[in-house]
């Protein structure tokens, strides 16, 4: 594939050649035999990373038939690729004898760091400061932005932990059990989210990951049945993306967020992909 280049004078990639580039990544991680992490794996997943993160004026409501379907695709593939790297890194991670302090061996924990900084601060700057209870649905085995949260900005804060696959949460549980201090503020459970009701209202703050509702429809049902459960007045971080990275995660969009207030959007220009956005069950 011929190299994408950008230069210090060009502001943005023209959105036709970013998903002509795109599509050729797509059509190689489509023939692989296997997503679980590799030196082709990783290299196609990379490519990608960066060009979705490179300045463009990209809408995702622009794009054709054609495309929308390959991006939905992508972002499966995307899924299931980031599933295979947390479990393989968590699995080995949970084997030394200090997990905790080697974190920063996998490939994105910087990401997972500035992402946790910035919600962090949209969460303060809106009132959150050290909840008590705080959820995390979709932590996957590497529950990196809880661990992120509890241990540098919310440390005297409990986190309950939901995801659908018990083997991400058996291992993720073993890295958290290193650290006798956390392990006692954290917990993980293997729960489906639509099937947690009352139990949403002990919340001052629930996170919903971005790959939590792989599809629009099903991420409003999931929104509509956190907003019908949560308490009044809690808060709901919601991860999303913008531009070029709507080929990496869903889209949450303003229409989306029925029945919540609005309290912050923002979508990052960095190497973070996801945006943030911010929500508020009203008080009646």
């Amino acid at each position: 594939m011929a190299s994408l280049q950008i230069t210090k004078m060009e502001s943005e990639i023209p959105a036709e050649l970013l998903i002509a580039h795109i599509m050729q990544l797509h059509a190689s991680i489509s023939k692989l035999d296997s997503l679980r992490p590799s030196k082709q794996v990783n290299s196609l997943f990379t490519q990608l990373v960066k060009l979705c993160t490179l300045p463009s004026s990209l809408d995702v409501h622009d794009l054709p038939e054609e495309v929308q379907i390959m991006r939905t695709s992508l972002i499966s593939l995307c899924s299931r690729a980031e599933g295979l790297l947390e479990l393989e890194f968590a699995t080995l991670l949970g084997k030394t004898s200090q997990p905790m302090n080697n974190l920063n061996l996998f490939p994105y924990y910087g990401n997972y760091v500035l992402l946790a900084n910035l919600e962090n601060k949209i969460l303060n700057d809106s009132g959150v400061v050290h909840p008590n209870k705080v959820a995390f649905i979709g932590s996957g085995p590497m529950p990196l932005t809880s661990i992120v949260m509890a241990t540098h900005h919310m440390k005297s804060t409990h986190f309950d932990n939901f995801d659908i696959d018990d083997k991400a949460n058996e291992v993720a549980r073993r890295i958290v059990a290193s650290d006798v201090e956390l392990e006692k503020r954290m917990k993980f459970e293997t729960r489906d989210i639509m099937k947690v009701r009352e139990r949403l209202a002990e919340y001052d703050c629930i996170f919903l990951a971005a790959l939590v509702g792989m599809n629009k429809e099903d991420k409003v049902k999931i929104l509509g049945h956190i907003r019908k459960y949560m308490k009044e007045g809690s808060f709901l971080l919601v991860r999303s993306a913008k531009g070029a990275r709507a080929f990496l995660y869903p889209v949450i969009e303003e229409h989306d967020l029925l029945g919540f207030e609005l309290l912050t959007i923002f979508h990052p220009n960095n190497e973070v992909i996801n945006s943030v956005v911010l929500v508020r069950k009203p008080i009646f």
